[in-house]
This record gives structure tokens, C-alpha cells and sequence, in this order.
């Protein structure tokens, strides 16, 4: 028999763990199903190329895996897919629908059935069973799977297949924490894979010279043998290539993990570290336990290292936090530098506690994935709209790391960062310059359109750290008009000066010209 596992990625660059792991299981466990098929497309492709591949392979049974990125998308493609092959069981699965696996089989009653619970286990019960499968629809898995138990799936697929895609891995599953906007708060069974076995894994993505592996881990760093093992292994077989990522609680952190930090090649590891807010009732309405006061120490110790790269986010739309706390929270978090600020927007998922007490938040949100939150009691819908420009502008100005010495000048005009990127993005829309696509040198010239309404900027000190910033990245055979009149030696003695300030330098003179 032939069965089809389906993904539907956000992203070409992404893969599905999810799918690969549920294929290593079954063929660990029920060797006689061996034709178990798995295709990766993304939201981005004409959804009559995945009914055409699926008609083409005709299997016994499909199974999609569902998430709020592609969960719309899913449910276009499992219509029409029953219109051409009316007999083919469909199976969906993942958190999109298995909290609420009743109200889908109602919605499409032409599904087999809804996978609930750990996958692996479910869908191998399908392929034991099929096709005389029971009456009931739902498939739950039973128990709590022991993580040793799922064969690492990258040993059967030939690693040029993802030579341009983020690898994803699994060291521990469930969470200790109970976040009320986070899915992984429902699991609080936190099972750990064998460190002995995780070593021998990720020395395979050394030895393939991987470029990132990002671990799904929601806490890595919940317990501390666990991480300290992992990454002193990494550290000692370095190779030079591969990063890993890693979410991890910053207060949790120890001074024995900081001071193997210190030693790792820089590239080795990066760090996303959720802060989410600094309002300490918001912290409270949303069970999250964090020093702020440590994660800032903590976050300051690793930045001395100058090796790591540090990832921050925030979420708007929490219970307790309007405008004038979240400007707080933003300011709070930029002025630790992290290499990246994150500005997300809430997510009111199914199962989560922050579903369950939406009503008592004042909080609306999307009816349609990614169920995005429109406004609160506390955040107006025209709140929510200027804060998503703040965050456009820290994606373009900040994160891009390409206006380095730009924005902390242009930042002497306001009173708090938070003032600056709010403006920019006023401007932007004032303009209608926030629905055009620019280039990197148009990008330029808005900043100098927009700091000629502040006369406390001086617009010629303006053009000269435009100028570095310009010359920090770019090859230009000539400089555009508004480029500061700098000599070639000025330019090079200064983005030479120190390059762990920088994203990039200017290794011979002749780059300038």
C-alpha cells in the first residue's frame, strides 16, 4: 500500500519534522509499511500543482499536516481533492486541528479522520488498521511516547534534498512552563531524548557540514544537564560551519553555561529569548515567570562575548499592556542591543488558556488563521495598526543591520527609541512610501527626507554616517549624490577600526571606489 504524507511550508527554505519523524516511526515500527510516501510543497505554489502530484501518485490514503500558517490554504486543497478522487481517504493532523477535531470532522464530513495527540503513534494505529478501520473519526494516540522511541529521520534522506533549507531537530518535547498564548503550555508531560543519542545525531549534521539546525525545543535550557551536555559537545566538535539555534529562558541560564558560551566559535550558536513584555501584570496575566532584571544581566554577560547572536522578542495585544506600556517594554528591551528585536503580534490559538479567557480581554482577533488579535481593552484597533508600522520600520532600519551608525544618530532626536521608529513610520504612511517596495539606497534618501523635519539633526553629520553605513555593505562604483565627501582612507580606517561593531567590513581600499 501507498500512503502520502503531505507539508505545506510557509517557506521554500523551511522542511517539516513533523512528517519526517511520523515516517521514521512507522517504518521503525511496522517495517511491512514501507511505502510511505512524503512530499513538501509551500503555501506559495498554485494549489493545482499539489492536487496534480497527489492525483499522480495515487495512494491508499493522504495525510495532511495542519498549522496556522497554512491551515487556509489546506482546506481549499482537501476540498477540491475530494472532488477528484471522491474514494481516497484524507487524514489532517497538527495543532491546527486537533484541538477542536469535532467541529472539523462536522465542517468536512467527507474526512476519514482527525489525528489527535502525538502523531507518531497515530498514524501508525491508521496503518495497522487500514482499511478496516473502527467507526470513530477521531485517532488519538494513547500514553506519553518515550522521544527514543522516534528513529532520527535525516539518516534516510539524502541531505542534498535540504541542501538549502533549515534543518529542524527535537532534543525534548512538552514544556515546564504555562504561557496562556503558547500551545506547548497544554503538553506538561517534558520528555527528554538521550543525550548519548542526540550527540551521535547532531554529529551527523556536523559531518554533512549543515548550515543551521534549529532546535524545537521550546525551553532548551529547562534543564540544565540536558543543554550543558549538548552544547560542550557542539563546542568540542565544531567544524567550523554548522549554527545552531536555540530558544531558550535567559534567567534560567547558569554561569557555568555563560562561561562555555564565551569559548564557542563565533557563528556556533544563536539565542532567541522570549521577554514578550516587561509589564510585570502582563507577565502575571499570562503565567509567565521572568526576572527582567536578570534576563538583562544575563543578556549583557553573553553580549560581552562578542560571539553569539541574540534574538529578543515582544508580543503586542497581551492582557494589561496599552500603547504607553508596550512603548515601555520596547524601551526596555533596545536598549539591551540584541542583535535582532522581534515585535510580535498575539495569536489567540485554539487550546491555548489565552483562548479560554479572550472574552474576559476584551480580546478580538481574526476568525481566520493565524487568528491575529485586532484589538483589546487595553490596545485599540488603531493602536494595533501603528504598532505594525513601528514594526516594519524595526525590520527595515534595525534588524536589516545595515544603518548601524545611522540610527543611533537619528535616535538623539527623540526621546526614547520606541519615538523614533513610531515617527519613521508615520512618515512612511504619510508619504505612501509603506505600500511601495524600495531599494537599499532609496531607503537612504527617506531618512534624509524624514530628518529634515527635526532641526535638531544636522543633516550634514547625517550624510556621514550614511555614508559608513553605505560603504559597510554595499560595492558601488560611485557614491550617490547626497554621500558625504570622505576620503577613501577616512572611510576604510573607520569601518576597519573595530569589526566586531560591524555586520561587514571593507577589506581593501579599492572597495570604496
Amino acid at each position: 500500500m501507498k500512503f502520502l504524507l503531505v507539508a505545506v511550508n510557509a517557506k521554500y527554505i523551511h522542511s517539516n519534522l513533523a512528517l519526517y519523524d511520523l515516517r521514521a516511526y512507522a517504518r521503525e515500527h511496522a517495517k511491512e509499511y514501507a511505502d510511505i510516501l512524503l512530499q513538501e510543497y509551500t503555501i506559495n505554489q498554485p494549489k493545482d500543482a499539489i492536487l496534480k502530484g497527489i492525483y499522480q501518485q495515487r495512494p491508499e490514503a493522504v495525510f495532511f499536516s495542519c498549522y496556522i500558517w497554512n491551515i487556509a490554504y489546506i482546506r481549499e486543497i482537501i476540498n477540491d481533492l475530494h472532488k477528484i478522487l471522491p474514494e481516497l481517504p484524507i487524514y489532517l493532523g497538527g495543532p491546527e486541528v486537533s484541538f477542536d477535531a469535532t467541529a472539523v470532522l462536522e465542517e468536512y464530513p467527507f474526512l476519514a479522520g482527525v489525528m489527535v495527540g502525538e502523531g507518531e503513534r497515530s498514524f501508525l494505529s491508521i496503518l495497522e488498521k487500514f482499511p478496516q478501520l473502527p467507526a470513530t473519526r477521531i485517532i488519538q494516540s494513547e500514553g506519553c511516547m518515550d522521544l527514543n522511541d522516534v528513529p532520527f529521520p535525516y539518516y534516510d534522506i539524502p541531505m542534498e534534498e535540504l541542501e538549502h533549507r533549515i534543518i529542524y531537530y527535537e532534543s525534548s518535547r512538552g514544556c515546564p512552563f504555562s504561557c496562556s498564548y503558547c500551545l506547548s503550555s497544554v503538553d506538561k508531560r517534558l520528555r527528554f531524548r538521550d543525550v548519548e543519542l542526540v550527540k551521535k545525531e547532531l554529529q551527523f549534521f556536523i559531518d554533512h557540514k549543515v548550515p543551521q539546525v534549529k532546535f524545537v525545543d521550546r525551553t532548551f535550557n529547562c534543564k540544565h544537564d540536558h543543554a550543558m551536555a549538548i552544547w560542550k559537545y557542539i563546542t568540542e566538535h565544531d567544524q567550523g560551519v554548522t549554527n545552531f539555534h536555540f530558544e531558550i529562558a535567559a534567567d534560567l541560564l547558569r554561569q557555568e553555561e555563560i562561561a562555555l558560551m564565551k569559548t564557542m566559535r563565533p557563528g556556533l550558536i544563536q539565542l532567541e529569548i522570549g521577554v514578550q513584555s516587561t509589564n510585570p501584570r502582563t507577565l502575571e496575566a499570562i503565567r509567565r515567570t521572568m526576572d527582567f532584571a536578570q534576563v538583562t544581566d544575563i543578556v549583557k554577560q553573553i553580549q560581552a562575548g562578542r560571539n553569539i547572536h541574540q534574538h529578543l522578542d515582544l508580543i503586542a495585544g497581551l492582557p494589561y499592556e496599552d500603547y504607553a506600556s508596550f512603548r515601555h517594554s520596547f524601551n526596555e528591551v533596545y536598549a539591551l542591543h540584541p542583535d535582532q528585536l522581534q515585535l510580535g503580534f498575539l495569536k489567540v490559538l485554539k487550546g491555548s488558556y489565552m483562548y479560554e479567557q479572550a472574552q474576559e480581554y476584551g480580546c478580538i482577533y481574526h476568525s481566520r488563521a493565524p487568528y491575529e488579535v485586532l484589538y483589546t481593552k487595553w490596545l485599540s484597533y488603531g493602536d494595533m495598526t501603528r504598532l505594525k508600522s513601528v514594526d516594519k520600520m524595526v525590520d527595515i532600519y534595525y534588524n536589516s543591520g545595515q544603518f548601524t551608525q545611522t540610527i543611533p544618530y537619528l535616535e538623539t532626536a527623540f526621546e526614547e527609541p520606541f519615538d523614533l521608529y513610531q515617527a519613521l513610520g508615520d512618515f512612511y504612511e504619510a508619504k505612501g512610501y509603506d505600500i511601495i517596495s524600495h531599494s537599499r539606497i532609496r531607503r537612504y534618501e527617506i531618512l534624509l527626507q524624514f530628518a529634515a523635519d527635526y532641526p535638531a539633526l544636522d543633516l550634514d553629520k547625517l550624510k556621514e554616517t550614511m555614508t559608513y553605513d553605505l560603504y559597510l555593505r554595499e560595492r558601488l562604483k560611485s557614491p550617490p549624490a547626497w554621500a558625504a565627501d570622505l576620503s577613501h582612507k577616512v572611510i576604510f580606517d573607520y569601518v576597519n577600526r573595530d569589526p566586531l561593531t560591524h555586520n561587514a567590513r571593507v577589506t581593501d581600499i579599492s572597495d570604496t571606489k
